[in-house]
């Protein structure tokens, strides 16, 4: 094993390590006033009790998904024996990377308040600081668990040949990203239904119904809101990169084992370590960018963007020269018919610029800093209904240049890694060249992800402040982080959304991959069709795609595509129903009190806060069940029943849908939330007016669009894709 592969588990220490400094950084600052403590205390509690009780139903889930892996590993032989235990690291190691992200911001919310009081830098320091524990435990735990598989693979696997041996070992390695999706898509979907429906039945009684400020003690569902913020925009945003950033890196490498195939073991190795290298220098690099984020007192929102663009944007730019570096040294250097070194860098920075122009474009359409949002804002003039209809129209426009700069990403990085020979002889290499630039977008994610974790946290700090009764400076510094917070929330989202497409389109040439190992697995078992699936386990992906007739005239692939399509829209719906019916039993609940509990109103007794987390616990346990399982089970049923065109068809329908739709519905709900910030800061009437009413509203309908459904479709996309990688030993012997 080269000495340039230890560099990658060296690198994951780094991050963790530094991870740590910045914990006990936070640590080390005062959590303020009793009340603030108590305030933060509950929170803490009612956030870990959530997750005790998702994780019992996650660990049932996996049980049983280990076991029927194991049966196909183990007594159909149609899997490699170390899939059922890659599975469960990767869903530890997901699930492991949310706890401590969240177990950071709940102690950060209340430190951060209280730093804000010294001044707006302090409040940004603790609160990115701290976003940056996640950020850094996420690409360390990746990076860990990764260097793991590959030391024990590489100690346990021998094919026939060294190259073969590669194969086997980097598309085993696919099976752990099975895992982490698994559970990131629990983390998610559990954690939207729990933040939503606390969000909103929050919204429509304290301040539509009563007219008390968000975030007021008075309000019994504002812990359940503040722990809310915890689950689900932390714990289940940290699972979900986990899982895009595994998953970019494990295809390329799966890819480049398979495109370089026939180059020999040494640079079939080069390919498999240009994806870890980079990844190992963004670490670096995104620690450095970490220190430059600082700001003045009494800056603008626009001045605490360009504070986080600085240190994210400074990242970006370094991995972009390094990369030149990394290529070089590995050896590609043209010969034997191999690409120069600075046509895969090329298709890297085309994976980094698409990231920068979905995150810029997604800030102008919901940063209140910007005509959108503003004139979004202004539409509540006229009531909630235009809101409604302007916020819509704004996340359906909001489309068009994150599909155009995915859709150009994807022919530039194609194009670079060929030398723009578009062909079947050069369609491996060029799958490679996409699969490096997703790698290549998510390589800073140590600082983009900070930037992301920072959210709820300034969000957070606002609610302990406010129910805290701190001076009211306090809380319109909050305001502004959190403000802050919003955009990078959904910059972020529209980050993880376009790293998603590409991720999952190397996935869909890896199930091709897997397609062929399954084969491999057939012809092992000897009979008269041996020889047959011996060749079709080293045929082209041209051959395979041949074989099974993988072309829109095919009503398997056109049937696949149909159901890829409804299923992202079908989810959505499921989680989308599941926040409405959690909300009304908050609201339900919120009222009761507000009736019988006489003294709320008037600050003389304290709400029962405990009722609504357990609302919004047992309706988040309940609902995310079912949508969760849903997308396990298609690709199974549909690759049982209409083979690998099928699958194809599904994989395909799925991420166009999938993508729009998710992208529309982040930058909506982004729009919304701003548009209400926007008025609350004294536009168009201020708080309390007819036109804060009409976006309350406006962004009362966007929690669940930004917060629930969207971040679930990208997890949606690659899981389906993960999920037919594994079962692709049993769809070939069903359909060979």
């Amino acid at each position: 094993m080269s000495w340039l592969f230890y560099l990658v588990p060296a690198a994951s220490v780094l991050a963790l390590l530094f991870a740590w400094i910045f914990f006990r950084g936070m640590m080390k600052e005062s959590e303020g006033t009793a009340v603030m403590k108590e305030i933060a205390q509950y929170v803490r509690e009612g956030a870990m009790a959530y997750l005790k009780q998702q994780y019992k139903v996650v660990v049932i889930v996996f049980a049983v998904l280990a076991v029927l892996f194991a049966i196909l590993a183990y007594g159909f032989h149609v899997q490699n024996t170390w899939v059922p235990f890659a599975f469960l690291t990767g869903g530890f190691f997901s699930g492991l990377a949310g706890f401590v992200g969240m177990r950071t911001a709940t102690y950060a919310s209340a430190r951060t308040a209280n730093a804000t009081m010294r001044s707006l830098n302090s409040g940004l320091k603790v609160a990115f600081r701290s976003g940056a524990v996640m950020g850094l435990t996420v690409v360390g735990l990746g990076l860990l668990d990764i260097s793991l598989w590959m030391i024990i693979l590489k100690a346990f696997v021998h094919d026939a040949t060294a190259s073969q041996t590669l194969v086997t070992i980097t598309t085993t390695m696919l099976t752990f990203g099975m895992g982490a999706s698994t559970q990131a898509l629990f983390a998610r979907v559990g954690g939207g239904i729990y933040t939503k429906a606390a969000d909103v039945g929050a919204d429509i009684v304290g301040k539509v119904e009563q007219d008390i400020p968000e975030d007021d003690p008075r309000n019994p569902a504002t812990i359940a809101d503040n722990v809310g913020d915890n689950v689900g925009d932390v714990a289940g945003m940290g699972a979900d990169l986990y899982e895009s950033y595994c998953g970019s890196i494990l295809a390329t490498m799966a890819l480049g084992a398979s495109a370089f195939f026939n180059k020999g073991e040494g640079v079939q190795w080069m390919a498999i370590m240009a994806p870890m290298l980079i990844a190992a220098v963004g670490v670096v690099l995104s620690i450095l960018g970490i220190y430059t984020v600082r700001t003045k007192e009494g800056a603008s929102l626009k001045d605490l963007l360009k504070s986080l663009s600085i240190g994210t944007n400074l990242s970006a730019v370094l991995i972009a020269v390094f990369s030149f570096g990394i290529f070089y040294i590995l050896g590609f250097r043209g010969q034997d018919g191999l690409p120069q070194w600075w046509q895969l860098s090329l298709s890297v920075i085309s994976g980094l610029l698409a990231g920068v122009i979905i995150g810029k474009i997604t800030e102008y359409y919901t940063s209140h800093s910007y005509k959108p949002t503003q004139k979004l804002a202004e539409s509540a003039q006229t009531g909630p209904a235009t809101v409604i209809i302007n916020g819509v129209g704004l996340g359906m426009i909001s489309t068009a240049v994150p599909v155009l700069t995915i859709a150009v990403a994807i022919l530039l990085a194609y194009g670079f890694a060929t030398g723009f020979h578009f062909s079947t002889d050069t369609l491996s290499l060029g799958l490679y060249g996409i699969s490096i630039a997703a790698v290549g977008m998510l390589s800073t994610l140590g600082i983009t992800l900070a930037t992301d974790a920072y959210g709820p946290i300034a969000d957070n700090a606002g609610g302990n402040a406010q129910m805290s009764e701190l001076d009211p400076s306090v809380r319109e510094k909050t305001d502004i982080l959190d403000s802050l917070g919003n955009t990078t929330a959904a910059t972020g989202k529209g980050f993880a959304i376009g790293s998603a497409a590409l991720t999952a389109l190397a996935l869909l040439a890896s199930y091709i991959e897997e397609i062929k190992i399954g084969f491999g697995h057939l012809a092992q078992k000897g009979g008269e069709m041996a020889a047959e699936f011996t060749r079709m386990s080293q045929a082209s992906i041209t051959d395979v795609v041949n074989h099974y007739d993988i072309t829109l005239m095919n009503p398997s692939v056109l049937v696949g595509i149909f159901i890829g399509s409804m299923m992202a829209f079908l989810f959505c719906g499921l989680t989308m129903n599941a926040v409405g019916r959690a909300a009304q039993k908050m609201v339900v609940e919120v009222r009761r009190q507000f009736r019988e509990i006489l003294g709320i109103l008037e600050g003389k007794k304290r709400p029962d806060y405990t009722s609504c987390v357990r609302i919004s616990t047992k309706a988040a346990q309940h609902e995310m069940i079912f949508p969760s399982l849903l997308a396990i089970i298609a690709p199974m049923l549909v690759g049982v029943i209409l083979g690998p065109a099928g699958v194809i068809g599904l994989l395909a329908g799925g991420l166009g849908a999938g993508f729009v739709l998710a992208v529309f519905l982040a930058n909506s709900g982004g729009a919304w939330d701003n548009a209400k910030k926007f008025v609350e800061e004294g536009n168009f009437g201020g708080k309390n007016s007819a036109s804060h009413h009409a976006t309350v509203v406006g962004d009362t309908v966007g929690d669940p669009f930004k917060d629930t459904s969207g971040p679930s479709l990208n997890i949606l996309i690659k899981l389906m894709s993960m999920v037919s990688i594994v079962m692709a030993g049993l769809t070939v012997m069903l359909h060979c």
